[in-house]
């Protein structure tokens, strides 16, 4: 085939790819492979495809085709990356890249992707030999750098490796500070090994002042460098220079203060007279100097005055002045930066409790008095308001005390709204902080009083204030958690929404809706809301996996050697988040309400649980962004308004994976030699935890404490309920569980059925000869009664149920315990599919142990209906008029200024039918289920 045909006939299925139209492209390949059967570019296409179409058994044989052929032209090769990528096969990515790097050593194209395979596959060691083997071959400098890099290596291995990078870099014929990036590398080197003084001649040259004068990361390790000889009163007085140069970085700032305070910060034990002398002079010196800073800059520049603040404080933790001087340096900073949004956080951290109690800073406070004539006087109050809430002792927070201040907010907030009644619709008006406090006020209201009419008028307030500010996120959040509480989880997936959350965001704030979203999910009834956010917040984790190991290989290419820590601790942090983890995890535990039970979904789902056990994780959440204006004695706004009171944290994963992977590993008939067969693509990479290594049933029935007191009294009980249930029922199902080549042999089967292709590295022959020999030689375990603890399990939680109801306990808690006692019901004919066969109990004799589940299920069958039509009454009576006069007589409170009757009521209408629509949808969704395994 020509040049000119083979691009004629290749560029419709090019074309057909790029634009997603996967079939097109399969058909198009057909027709060629029917002219020219063995073209290995056209297979590797459709093999793409394939993949892209979800069909993996069939692209699973096209690859291995391929590949056994070895590829050597670079179209193949391409296209084939992209395959192995989407497998997950990095193994064999990297294997085929270096057979043809191997076979062409003179292609350095080729060269450079064995490279980068090693790169994407985390084998940084060889990664390391191939760039050295590059350097000496095509004699580029940038590969001694290259095979510079390594973040994975042992600490017992570092310093090796780390000298041999010295000698590499430092026998390269152009030096390092031709780039940036290269002398930054060249200076990490020197740290690690604790060679200041080559660093320092490097950094003392012009060239080196030049380069850490424009690039903050090697101007970020000079300082290090400089902190791990002790040179901290010369970086301090280098550290002056910059700042009388004009720098106004904040590590300038705090280089002056480390330095003023070498004396006593370094003396061991108790400082000596001459040393703390040494240091009231150094004070001295570095007040007077930040002083003439201050006065200098004005009001153009805080730096100097915040870090005069700064200087005060330490010198008042190290005993050197008193509380009056640390108040006397606020109240001036506050003076004259008191009109700035950011005024609260900056002084916030020294608001020691002796500070804060001081008659002094609060008749500072006090002396300030409201004013509404500009947006400089309302920001000014707004950090009045926000220091005095800041500084409240426990006895002055009482429930009357609250309720009045977050009236006062809110009247505040109603003056504040006419200096941005002409903003546009985007702009956030310069009163929000107000009405963010009087919101505070009245959750600390709730946490006091337990009532949810403070709930109420924090939830009404706020969605005023977004009439006002609609790009509110704080708000947005702020609401998000209230709803939760108060059993409204579609207006909190509403505001959720309007924030637009995107990309990276999804891993660090899609714990506010998704956390135990089980709760309030509808999917037993067919409303598939909560899975599908589960899904969508689940795209960036494919997103990291494809991406980013792509923008490391692009910072190599470049040579921007400072970004590739960042991108491969991005990727690490990204691919063993926690949140990714437990999303998963809510979709099974909503997937099992909606989806039949099937073995197929219980054996997909068992192998991915168990990589997830052997993960090593990372918390990405982010907890910070939720404000917080209370009191400093008070726990924050984040644990106050944390549904249930915990948060599913590390501990609330184990504990659920631990229910999980048991029950379907009873369920199904996989074991680790099936796994190793069936699995497609390369295990994940195990954690280091010592833990991991041992055995899975020992590492199952290992409970924590810390893990338990992430978990709800409800969860707690189903905890137990299910390792009493498991223990019961194992040795039945280790008995019954037909061995591994039968279980291979129908796999085989079924897998030639469905893609017309044997299963691959599967003697189907071989395992056929082996049935003849399945017959266990161990008795059968001995059948015993079933634990008390398994049946009263459910009649336990019928009467929890029970006592919520009559202590009008709130809709979300009931809810709760709702849905838990519908998981134990789910896991329950999980653990017992298996003596659903009659061919089963009859072949091993398990008559007795059918009846007793059988008594089990016909009980929980009762209490499961029972429940769900106390659980209907209450959705029934929460779309009352009654309950909303309710709420708007709660809110009565915050009805004042803009906030009228009508806008309360509309209110009170949305919380209202929210919480009608989730109860009555979790009591459908509990027959529906009750009607579906009852009948089984």
């Amino acid at each position: 085939m020509s040049a000119a045909t083979l691009e004629r006939q290749f560029r419709p299925i090019y074309e057909s790819l790029d634009n997603g139209s996967n079939k097109s492209a399969i058909v198009s390949c057909n027709k060629i492979l029917k002219k020219y059967p063995n073209n290995l570019l056209c297979k590797a296409l459709k093999a793409l495809a394939l993949v892209r179409s979800q069909k993996v058994e069939e692209s699973l044989a096209l690859c291995d085709e391929i590949l056994a052929a070895k590829p050597l032209d670079e179209p193949t090769i391409s296209a084939m990356m992209h395959v192995l990528k989407g497998l997950g096969r990095n193994t064999d990515l990297v294997a085929m890249c270096e057979e043809a790097y191997k076979a062409q050593p003179q292609n350095e194209e080729y060269g450079a992707q064995a490279f980068f395979a090693h790169i994407r596959a985390g084998n940084w060691k060889s990664a390391q030999q191939i760039s050295t083997k590059m350097h000496k071959q095509f004699q580029e400098d940038r590969y001694l750098y290259w095979s510079a890099n390594d973040p994975s290596t042992a600490t017992s291995m570092r310093t090796l490796l780390y000298k041999l990078a010295h000698r590499l870099v430092t026998s390269s014929p152009t030096p390092s500070y031709l780039s940036a990036d290269r002398f930054h590398m060249h200076l990490s080197i020197l740290k690690e090994l604790a060679l200041y003084d080559e660093a320092n001649t490097l950094l003392e040259s012009d060239v080196g002042k030049a380069i850490c004068s424009t690039s903050l990361a090697c101007s970020q390790t000079r300082r290090d460098i400089r902190r791990k000889q002790g040179s901290f009163t010369e970086e301090g007085a280098r550290a002056q220079e910059r700042i009388a140069e004009g720098d106004r970085n904040w590590l300038e700032f705090l280089s002056v203060l480390d330095a003023a305070f070498v004396p006593v910060a370094l003396s061991q034990g108790d400082p000596s007279e001459g040393s703390t002398r040494q240091c009231r002079e150094n004070i001295e010196k570095a007040r007077t100097f930040l002083a003439d800073i201050a006065n200098k800059d004005g009001a153009k520049n805080r730096a100097a005055p915040l870090a005069l603040v700064d200087l005060e404080h330490r010198a008042y933790k190290h005993g050197l002045n008193d509380v009056i001087a640390v108040i006397g340096s606020m109240e001036h900073y506050f003076t004259q930066f008191g009109d700035k949004a950011c005024c609260f956080e900056d002084l916030r951290g020294y608001l020691e409790p002796e500070i804060a109690s001081s008659e002094r800073w609060r008749a500072v406070l006090s002396a300030n008095q409201p004013s509404f004539e500009s947006v400089d006087t309302l920001q000014r109050l707004i950090n009045v308001r926000k220091f005095q809430r800041h500084c409240l002792s426990e006895v002055e927070i009482t429930v009357e005390a609250e309720t009045a201040r977050g009236v006062q907010y809110l009247s505040e907030y109603m003056n504040g709204l006419a200096l941005g009644k002409d903003l546009p619709v985007t702009e956030l008006q310069p009163a929000d902080d107000l009405a963010l406090l009087a919101a505070h006020a009245f959750v600390s209201v709730w946490t006091l009083n337990g009532s949810q009419d403070a709930l109420c008028n924090a939830a009404t307030l706020l969605e005023f204030g977004l009439t006002k500010s609609r790009m509110s996120f704080l708000m947005h959040m702020m609401l998000i958690r209230i709803y939760r509480i108060l059993g409204a989880p579609a207006l909190a997936l509403d505001h959720y929404r309007a924030m637009n959350v995107k990309r990276v965001q999804n891993d660090t704030l899609s714990h506010l809706v998704l956390s135990r979203a089980l709760t309030f999910s509808l999917a037993a009834t067919g409303d598939l809301t909560y899975p599908t956010e589960c899904l969508e917040s689940s795209q960036i984790y494919l997103a990291n996996a494809q991406e980013t190991s792509d923008f490391v290989v692009r910072a190599f290419t470049s040579e921007r050697y400072t970004q590739i820590p960042e991108f491969i601790e991005f990727e690490d942090r990204l691919e063993n988040s926690l949140q990714r983890d437990v999303v998963k995890l809510e979709h099974v535990r909503m997937r099992l309400t909606h989806e039949q039970l099937h073995t197929d979904i219980i054996d997909m789902e068992l192998i991915e649980l168990k990589f997830i056990f052997d993960r090593l994780h990372q918390d990405n959440r982010d907890f910070v962004i939720l404000p917080n204006y209370q009191p400093a004695c008070r726990p924050t706004f984040n644990e106050q308004s944390l549904m249930f009171g915990t948060s599913c944290g590390l501990g609330w994963l184990w504990s659920f994976l631990k229910i999980y992977i048991r029950a379907f590993q009873h369920a199904s008939d996989l074991d680790e030699t099936v796994e190793e067969k069936l699995l497609i693509g390369d295990r994940p990479k195990k954690s280091p935890d010592p833990e991991t290594k041992l055995p899975l049933p020992e590492r199952l029935a290992i409970r924590k404490p810390e893990e338990a007191a992430e978990l709800t009294s409800e969860e707690l009980r189903l905890m137990e309920w299910a390792t009493a249930l498991g223990d019961w029922l194992e040795p039945h199902h280790n008995y019954t569980r037909p061995p591994p080549h039968v279980v291979l042999a129908e796999a085989a089967k079924q897998t030639e059925l469905k893609t017309g292709l044997p299963l691959r590295g599967v003697d189907l022959k071989a395992l056929n000869d082996m049935n003849g020999h399945s017959k266990k030689d161990e008795e059968a375990p001995p059948i015993k009664e079933a634990p008390e603890l398994v049946v009263k399990f459910f009649e336990g939680m019928h009467t929890h149920f029970k006592q919520l109801l009559e202590n009008n306990g709130s809709p979300s808690r009931l809810l709760h315990a709702a849905t838990i006692t519908q998981e134990a019901y789910i896991l329950l004919a999980v653990e017992t599919l298996r003596f659903k066969t009659p061919s089963v109990v009859k072949i091993h004799k398990l008559g007795n142990l059918a009846t007793m589940i059988k008594d089990i299920r016909q009980r929980v069958n009762s209490i499961v209906k029972e429940m769900s039509s106390e659980l209907l009454k209450v959705g029934e009576a929460e779309g009352t008029v009654d309950r909303r006069s309710a709420f708007v007589q709660a809110c009565v409170p915050v009805t004042l200024g803009q906030i009228d009757h009508d806008f309360v009521l509309n209110i009170a209408k949305n919380v209202t039918d929210a919480r009608k629509k989730v109860v009555e949808g979790v009591a459908k969704g509990m027959a529906k289920l009750h009607s579906t395994h009852s009948q089984s």
